[in-house]
């Protein structure tokens, strides 16, 4: 009777069949990638609306508080319908009501940003320009074009860094949970929350060694974006709605006054 020869798996087969498998899943995220772009498309263009302005004058009269908005197309308000719908001018609204004082809102987030624009966005501010208070919500771009978490938070904390040494307390929302947007199929959604979440927590640490506070926005308001995605979320399935920058504001708004009242003292007497 004749022997079968025992299959033997080489290390150069083991290589070639896992790189096989390595190209596949690229293209496969690739191709899902393409679709989910076709998907979302540019209903909203690519500029936000104009909130910026003192918020409350006639409400609060006095000096207002100087609240600065950094970061990507969350923190430029991308998807509101209107100015007062925005993160910023929700923001203002509720310091305002809090502070009993008007609220001149400055908006340096650029839609489409990534965290490394953050210091392009310092520099166009004017140079006698002091905000009272800072707040950057940046991530998702970073995640979408796969930059290194690690490089991303290194960016984040030195803009951060910078805003504290010039003595403005700062408040970050780390990156949401991309794994709320239905419009990107699976696989490449699952691995989108994994990439947010370890972004999510990279910015966390460098935020805090910086002196900034953290805002975890995918532990706060992500439940309900994946609970509520036809409220929550504008035409586009992507950015937030008037209603998602309501709850989104909403998680923000203790960490802004808690910045504002302990970070802050001398801002009051303004």
């Amino acid at each position: 009777m004749r022997r079968r020869r025992p299959i033997t798996v080489t290390a150069a087969s083991s290589v070639a069949v896992l790189g096989a498998a390595a190209v596949g899943a690229r293209t496969l995220i690739a191709r899902q990638a393409a679709i989910a772009r076709r998907r979302i498309g540019k209903p909203l263009g690519e500029q936000a609306l104009d909130a910026d302005r003192v918020w409350r004058r006639k409400k609060h009269p006095g000096q207002p508080v100087e609240l600065l908005l950094l970061g990507d197309s969350i923190a430029a308000g991308l998807g509101a319908g209107h100015r007062r719908d925005t993160l910023g001018a929700r923001l203002a609204k509720g310091i305002a009501r809090s502070e009993r004082r008007p609220v001149r809102l400055r908006t340096a987030a650029v839609v489409g940003s990534e965290s490394s624009a953050l210091a392009g966005q310092l520099a166009t501010l004017p140079e006698a320009y002091r905000a009272d208070v800072a707040v950057i919500v940046v991530g998702g771009n970073d995640v979408t074009h796969r930059i290194p978490a690690s490089r991303a938070a290194v960016q984040l904390e030195d803009t951060v860094r910078a805003l504290r040494s010039a003595g403005v307390p700062v408040v970050v929302g780390t990156c949401p949970d991309l794994g709320t947007l239905r419009a990107i199929p699976q696989p490449l959604r699952a691995l989108a929350a994994r990439s947010s979440r370890q972004l999510a927590a990279a910015q966390a640490a460098a935020v805090r060694r910086a002196g900034g506070r953290v805002v975890a926005l995918a532990r706060a308001v992500g439940p309900v974006f994946a609970d509520r995605p036809d409220e929550m979320f504008s035409v586009d399935r992507f950015h937030p709605s008037a209603l998602g920058y309501r709850r989104t504001a909403e998680a923000l708004l203790p960490a802004v006054l808690a910045a504002l009242a302990s970070d802050a003292p001398l801002a009051r007497g303004r």
